[in-house]
């Protein structure tokens, strides 16, 4: 295998554990619409597209455009104006990503999530990490699994596909880093499920960061 220049990390599952204050801001909204709310098990399904494709999933059978916009803009009000207190990285999550900096990796992140709420968390619990290219859900672009910010991201790191491998939890990830032409590694403490987990396409699955710096021939921090 090709040497590993640059590592583009999956945000929500991955990185972040954050499902927890999605939850309670879609719950709350779904309420005050009277709108049959979910449980964890239930939302968890829901995850991995943009904004739109959660809420429309969240929404089932009561999905519709109307809905989903009026879902979507209250919800985005009240996770935006929310403490987010329940929305933490990972164990080792930075620790991890310091190591391989430290050991001349190049570091990005691509997710589904818009633009400033991954700022807002990397500014507030990676400052002195140095993303090459934090690419989110642009609502003028494709979001994952197209390979548009993928593609912008290695373009900006100037490697090669083969220099660069996707890490991430879930088979909405899988399917970016194929559709793109790299390597994909699945972890499995974040959202992801059987079938992530046993889809050929992964070179590797891994239930603990040590495993990635094992994997990268970097020695764990």
């Amino acid at each position: 295998m090709t040497a590993k220049k640059l590592c583009i990390f999956d945000f929500d599952g991955t990185l972040f554990d954050s499902v927890e204050d999605v939850i309670l801001c879609f719950n709350r909204t779904l309420k005050e619409y009277g709108f049959p709310t979910l449980t964890r098990d239930e939302y968890i399904p829901c995850l991995g597209g943009n904004i739109d494709d959660i809420v429309s999933k969240v929404l089932g059978k009561n999905s519709t455009p109307q809905n989903v916009e009026i879902i979507k803009n209250v919800y985005l009000d009240y996770y935006n104006s929310s403490h987010k207190e329940r929305t933490v990285p990972f164990t080792n999550s930075r620790e991890l990503l310091e190591n391989l900096q430290d050991n001349d990796i190049l570091l990005a992140i691509n997710s589904n999530r818009l633009n400033y709420s991954l700022n807002e968390f990397v500014d507030r619990y990676y400052p002195d990490i140095d993303f090459v290219l934090i690419e989110g859900h642009n609502v003028d672009y494709p979001s994952k699994p197209d390979p548009w910010g993928v593609n912008n991201i290695i373009n900006k790191a100037n490697v090669s596909l083969d220099e660069a491998i996707y890490i991430g939890d879930s088979i909405t990830d899988i399917k970016t880093a194929q559709n793109a032409g790299i390597d994909c590694v699945v972890v499995k403490w974040g959202y992801g499920d059987e079938v992530a987990f046993n889809h050929e396409y992964p070179v590797k699955v891994i239930d603990k960061f040590s495993q990635l710096c094992e994997f990268l021939g970097i020695n764990y921090f």
